[in-house]
C-alpha cells in the first residue's frame, strides 16, 4: 500500500549551552486503504504532540480508531471498529460514521415542505433512519485539505449529495472538517449548502468505550447537562413534547453509572436530550468518566440536542480490533443533533436550510484523565 506521511518536528534549543531537544511532533499519515467501485478509499492517520491517535477514512467520513492514554500513560483505542474497509463495506450499525443527510428518525419517512410531501428510504421498522439506504456513511468524500501545524492536525472532506439522492430535495454541498488539537481534542465542523429548500441534520456516530474497549461501558460515569428529553413511541419517534428528567433513570445531571439504572430503561439508552444550550454557541454537554483507566471524555456543541445510545442493539455478532466481540452494551454515542423527527414536529428547533444560507455546527470531544 501507497503511504505518504507529512510530520512537523520541533526543535527546541535550549540557551544554558545544552544539546537541542527533539519534541513530539503533529504528523499526518495517508494511506491508500482499497476501493469503492472505482474511488481510491484513503486512510488518514493525525498524531497530536502528546501520541494521541486518530485514523478517519473518506468512506463515509468514519472515524476508525481513537487512541488515548489512560491514567498510567498506556494508551488504547477508545472507539469501537474494525482494521479492514471491506468490514465496513459489508455493513455495520454506524461505527464512527459521519451521518446525513439526517441523524437519527423521520417518521414513516415523509416530510412536507413548501407543501411538498417528500417519501424517503424506510429502513428502520416503518421509519428512516440515519440518511436511508446509501446515506453519507457508505458514501465516498473528497479530500479538500490536510495539513499538520505546531499544534494540531486538520483534515477537511467534502462530498455532493445530489438532488433527490435518498428522496431529499436540492443539491447539497457537505464538508466535515477535522481537527486534532493539542489539547486531545477532536473537534468536528460542518458546513452545508443547498440550491432548493431542504432539511439536514449531520452527526458523527462514534461508539466509544473508555476502557480501551476491554469490557462494556456499563461503570463509566455520566453527567449530561439537559434537564429534559423528548420522550418516544415504541418506534423511537418523539411523541413532540418534552419531558422533565427529575426523578427518573434518565436523570444524568448529576453522576450516575450507565449501568446503575439501565436495568429500568427497557431495552437500555436511547433517548435524545435537550440540552441546557439554545444560543447555537459552543457550550458543555456531557463529561463521562471511566474510573478504572481514568479517562475522561467531555462533549462540547453547538447544537440543541444530543442522543445517548449504550450499544442496545449490539450483540456480539460482529469482532472489531484485536478480536473483540461487540457485545450488548459495549459502546456508548454521544450524537450530537437537532431532534429526532423535527421535521414532522413544528415545536422543535427547525432543520430547514435554505438557498442563501450556511449549515454551520461544531461538536468537540476532549479526551482527558484523573489520577
Amino acid at each position: 500500500m501507497k503511504a505518504t506521511t507529512i510530520g512537523l518536528a520541533v526543535l527546541i534549543l535550549v540557551v544554558s549551552g545544552c544539546k537541542p531537544k527533539q519534541e513530539s511532533a503533529t504528523s499526518l499519515n495517508e494511506m491508500i486503504w482499497g476501493q469503492e467501485g472505482d474511488r481510491v478509499i484513503n486512510l488518514y492517520t493525525l498524531t497530536n504532540k502528546n501520541g494521541m491517535e486518530v485514523k478517519i477514512t473518506n468512506f463515509g467520513g468514519i472515524i476508525t480508531s481513537v487512541k488515548v492514554p489512560d491514567k498510567n500513560g498506556a494508551i488504547e483505542n477508545v472507539v469501537l471498529g474494525f482494521d479492514s474497509l471491506k468490514t465496513y463495506q459489508a455493513g455495520h450499525p454506524y461505527f464512527g460514521s459521519l451521518v446525513g443527510r439526517y441523524g437519527n428518525r423521520i417518521a414513516k419517512g415523509k416530510f412536507v415542505l413548501n407543501d411538498t410531501t417528500y417519501t424517503l428510504a424506510v429502513n428502520n421498522g416503518e421509519n428512516h433512519l440515519h440518511g436511508g439506504i446509501k446515506g453519507f456513511d457508505k458514501q465516498v468524500f473528497s479530500l479538500d485539505t490536510a495539513y499538520s501545524s505546531r499544534d494540531s492536525v486538520v483534515l477537511a472532506l467534502s462530498y455532493l449529495s445530489k438532488d433527490m439522492e435518498e428522496g431529499y430535495p436540492g443539491n447539497l454541498m457537505v464538508k466535515v472538517r477535522y481537527v486534532l488539537t493539542g489539547n486531545n481534542e477532536i473537534k468536528i465542523g460542518y458546513e452545508a449548502e443547498t440550491d432548493k429548500t431542504t432539511v439536514l441534520n449531520l452527526t458523527n456516530h462514534s461508539y466509544f468505550n473508555l476502557t480501551g474497549c476491554r469490557e462494556n461501558v456499563l461503570n463509566h460515569e455520566v453527567v449530561l447537562l439537559a434537564d429534559s428529553i423528548t420522550p418516544t413511541d415504541t418506534t423511537l419517534i418523539p411523541t413532540g413534547v418534552l419531558a422533565p428528567v427529575a426523578g427518573t433513570p434518565f436523570d444524568f445531571t448529576s453522576a450516575h453509572a450507565i449501568g446503575e439504572r439501565i436495568a429500568e430503561v427497557p431495552g437500555g439508552y436511547d433517548i435524545n436530550y435537550k440540552l441546557r444550550n439554545s444560543s447555537g454557541h459552543l457550550v458543555k454537554a456531557t463529561e463521562v468518566y471511566e474510573p478504572v483507566s481514568g479517562r475522561v471524555l467531555e462533549t462540547f456543541t453547538t447544537q440543541p440536542g444530543i442522543q445517548l445510545y449504550t450499544g442496545n442493539f449490539l450483540d456480539g455478532s460482529l469482532t472489531g480490533f484485536d478480536r473483540v466481540r461487540y457485545e450488548k452494551y459495549y459502546g456508548f454515542c454521544l450524537e450530537t443533533q437537532h431532534f429526532p423527527d423535527s421535521p414532522n414536529k413544528p415545536l422543535f428547533p427547525t432543520t430547514v436550510l435554505r438557498p442563501g444560507e450556511r449549515y454551520r455546527h461544531l461538536t468537540v470531544y476532549r479526551f482527558s484523565v484523573r489520577p
